[in-house]
């Protein structure tokens, strides 16, 4: 007769004050906090992004600020959060905090699919610019491309948080200072007759606001980057919202000038036909085709940023949701430059198959994929939401009712900016986004069991088996 091993207590959250003694490369600043958040939500897709919605018309323009404004109040919740726990993995540690470890696991894995999912997005379309100079256009040079894309950022990342750090800094400045040259300099040259009409999908109105809105909030995905740093952050409890919000509005600010600048210097027919749209709104402004090749440089430099900064987090929320038994261990170990190297390695190659798969078989197979990463983007947002509203309603800490009042309305205001992503998605995302969420169940149960814990407990287990014993007697 066998007995069930007692269940183990998962173990708590790190106490954010040995961060530094688990990372002894150091902690990342106010400035690199914030680049990692922008260096994470600026990627390439900003650089087709004008030419995608003018399909929609300048309509666009107005979901790009309802949606900047939900992102807002995501990095305020987030900063909020940060403040309170100040722990490793961000979203993942405050689902953990407020509603148990299963959807604390639940968010872990669903960012785990978005972080690395969303980093073969990035690196299929950095392809497409560095081969504006290569123009290595078959499979096999286009995979060779890729393969480099990724696994630079992941060699710089197994080297230290430091060294991540610097280039994260440094790829941040190259690509942003161009592209708010492009947003400021553009609107000094647009054309009122070059916007097109409000609203050009022959939708309704309410219609081609969603579908142009669902166009932009993955351009969004990347504003948690500082949260799930948390503990490789400088004085997390002010720095993580600091460089959350800063993050969150310099993108903003980018985004929705960039966006009307293009928008206003090429006409609209040419627009939606166009695939190098900064390229053409420089052209128009300055002349001379060398426009092209310096876009392309910087969609190369911003891309390989976005790798850089995505590839640190697909192992930091894996790491902290190891070290309390939610993940599989090796997880958790952290190699001697301090980094957890094998988060790093399994999302590098996991992203690579992504990439080969998609250039091998079928390209419209990965726009699905990227979808999906929609869809898992907002499930650690919405738990975030929702766990700043638990801690608000229950009052865990008393607060004045004007301070409670206006962060109950921005958690309210997040977590409905939350379910609208979830249904501009589409409702095929969303069926297979459940479906990668609940393939992480099995993992689950197998973490659990992993620990020793196979049922409520020993004693009721053995009575059980007890009972049918006898009955057999």
């Amino acid at each position: 007769m066998s007995h069930a091993a007692a269940p183990q207590t998962p173990a708590p959250p790190q106490d954010p004050a040995s961060a530094s003694a688990d990372h002894p490369e150091g902690t990342l600043g106010l400035s690199q906090a914030t680049a990692l958040v922008v260096g994470g939500v600026v990627g390439t897709g900003i650089f087709l992004l004008p030419a995608t919605l003018a399909k929609y018309g300048t309509i666009s323009i107005l979901a790009f600020a309802l949606v900047t404004v939900g992102a807002l109040a995501i990095a305020v919740i987030f900063g909020k959060l940060g403040a309170r726990i100040p722990a490793a993995g961000g979203p993942y540690a405050y689902a953990r905090e407020a509603f148990g470890e299963f959807p604390g696991f639940l968010n872990a894995w669903s960012f785990w699919i978005t972080a690395w999912a969303g980093n073969a997005g990035i690196a299929v379309a950095w392809v497409g610019y560095v081969n504006y100079f290569l123009h290595w256009d078959s499979t096999p040079g286009r995979i060779a491309i890729a393969l480099v894309g990724l696994w630079v950022p992941a060699l710089i990342n197994l080297s230290g948080v430091k060294n991540m750090g610097a280039f994260q800094l440094v790829t941040t400045i190259l690509k942003f200072v161009p592209l708010m040259f492009v947003a400021i300099v553009g609107l000094f040259f647009i054309e009122k007759a070059n916007f097109g009409p409000f609203n050009a999908s022959g939708d309704s109105f309410l219609g081609a606001l969603q579908v142009s809105a669902a166009l932009v909030v993955f351009a969004y995905s990347g504003i948690e980057g500082a949260a799930v740093a948390s503990e490789k952050v400088k004085d997390p409890e002010r720095n993580v919202g600091r460089a959350s919000i800063y993050g969150t509005l310099a993108c903003a600010a980018v985004y929705m000038l960039s966006t009307i600048a293009v928008m206003g210097n090429v006409a609209h027919g040419e627009l939606v036909d166009s695939s190098a749209p900064f390229s053409d709104a420089l052209n128009n402004m300055f002349g001379g085709g060398v426009w092209g090749g310096i876009m392309a440089a910087m969609a190369i430099v911003s891309g390989i940023g976005a790798l850089n900064g995505w590839t640190m987090l697909c192992a930091e929320m894996p790491y902290a949701a190891a070290k309390d038994g939610m993940f599989p261990k090796p997880f958790a170990t952290v190699s001697k430059a301090g980094v957890p190297g094998f988060g790093i390695l399994v999302a590098t190659i996991l992203t690579s198959v992504v990439v080969a798969v998609n250039y091998v078989w079928s390209e419209d197979a990965f726009e699905t994929i990227l979808l999906l990463a929609t869809v898992t983007t907002v499930v650690p947002y919405m738990f975030s939401a929702s766990a700043q509203l638990f801690w608000l309603v229950t009052r865990e800490r008393p607060v004045s009712r004007a301070a409670l009042a206006k962060d109950v309305t921005i958690a309210i205001v997040g977590f409905l900016f939350t379910l609208w992503m979830v249904y501009g998605a589409g409702s095929d995302a969303v069926l297979k986004s459940l479906i990668m969420l609940l393939l992480g169940i099995p993992v689950y149960i197998w973490v659990k069991a992993s620990r020793g814990e196979y049922g409520p407990g020993g004693k009721e287990a053995t009575y059980v088996e007890d009972v049918t014993i006898d009955m057999r007697t």
